[in-house]
């Protein structure tokens, strides 16, 4: 059965938990960093229970189920593109698309290479370039142009593998923020920001047989449609609007983190 008709849904029941907080975005650092990056007001952070086993190959399923809920429909949040308002669902969807992208990182120091690279200097700060753009993004230094620019010579720092990574994605929106963002002058801000979002956002656990730290939740950067086409995370569509669903199997959680590229507050 294709992922959208209804009949395949296996009951799943979702509630809104309103009072998981997530620190990272609450923190008064990081509201200052997402204003200046012109992200502030138009970032959120949700989180959802569910009842049943999560399985991670029926996960167009599960998020059809979610998208309908009667718990989710008055809570999901969006910013509308008419009034710039936060708003609700509201419209009925009828299908999704999933994407998985891989966990597996567990450590920041996947981001040194920006330091052997010569793409930040030993004392934080970001190597400058010369002026130029990549679709709509100005690129003025050598971390904007590891981001963007394909045919970059230092682009193949990170393979694609790497940029498909949560953390990497994380990374690259927080970097290239909203419609004003005015940019970091050293890496410092970035890369906290990453770490503190991630461990937010990201479960993990002890496996009891080896010891070590694993992370078990799945992530999946989710569209969902209407009768009229996209409606989530947004009518419009750019590389910096987004929405991450990350499902933690065992708490039974579902964390949603949402960007809607635009003006963020100034103020």
């Amino acid at each position: 059965m294709a992922a959208g008709e209804p009949g395949d849904l296996d009951g799943y029941c979702f509630r809104f938990l309103p009072q998981k907080t997530f620190q990272c975005l609450s923190a008064p650092e990081t509201a200052s960093r997402l204003r200046q990056w012109s992200m502030l007001g138009r970032v959120a952070a949700q989180a959802f229970g569910f009842d049943q086993t999560f399985q991670a190959h029926r996960k167009d399923d599960f998020l059809l189920a979610f998208f309908k809920d009667p718990n989710v429909i008055p809570n999901l949040k969006l910013l509308s593109d008419s009034s710039g308002q936060w708003i609700t669902l509201g419209a009925e969807v009828k299908k999704i698309e999933a994407t998985n992208v891989p966990c597996t990182q567990l450590s920041m120091s996947f981001f040194n290479r920006l330091y052997d690279e010569d793409i930040v200097r030993a004392n934080g700060h970001i190597i400058k370039c010369l002026d130029s753009f990549c679709d709509s993004f100005p690129i003025s230094d050598e971390l904007r142009k590891v981001l963007l620019v394909e045919d970059s010579e230092k682009y193949e720092v990170f393979s694609q593998p790497d940029r498909e990574e949560f953390l990497f994605c994380l990374f690259k929106h927080l970097c290239l923020g909203g419609a004003l963002c005015q940019y970091e002058d050293v890496l410092h801000p970035y890369l906290e920001t990453t770490k503190l979002l991630y461990k937010d956002l990201v479960s993990v656990r002890k496996n009891p047989q080896t010891k070590k730290i694993q992370i078990t939740s799945s992530v999946f950067k989710v569209m969902a449609y209407d009768s009229n086409g996209v409606c989530y995370p947004s009518t419009k569509s750019h590389e910096q609007t987004f929405s991450y669903f990350i499902v933690d199997p065992i708490k039974r959680h579902v964390h949603v983190l949402y960007h809607c590229y635009g003006v963020g507050e100034m103020s």
